[in-house]
């Protein structure tokens, strides 16, 4: 018998500047959205070495707070499903 394994997605918000992640950080908190701040994964490429994660079905409210403020530094949002342990990432 075999077991499905688990899955579980979030978003990772990746800036190459770590001022512009906080601020987005806090911008993502001031508007009730729960998020924290995480090592960015290496897979990712030239970051400022940490990201912000939230849940997937707030990923459209952090576009918008996104686009409001002239971030010059975001680099992209990145879904990560993890099944059995194994990171899969998808740019959104």
């Amino acid at each position: 018998m075999h077991k499905r394994g688990i899955e579980m997605s979030y978003i990772l918000s990746v800036f190459t500047s770590r001022n512009e992640t906080l601020y987005f950080f806090n911008m993502l908190r001031k508007n009730n959205i729960y998020a924290d701040i995480i090592n960015t994964p290496h897979e990712l490429g030239n970051a400022c070495g940490i990201s912000v994660r939230f849940g997937v079905n707030n990923l459209q409210l952090a576009r918008t707070l996104l686009y409001s403020k002239p971030f010059r530094s975001f680099y992209g949002f990145f879904k990560i499903t993890n099944i059995n342990q194994k990171n899969i990432f998808e740019k959104v």
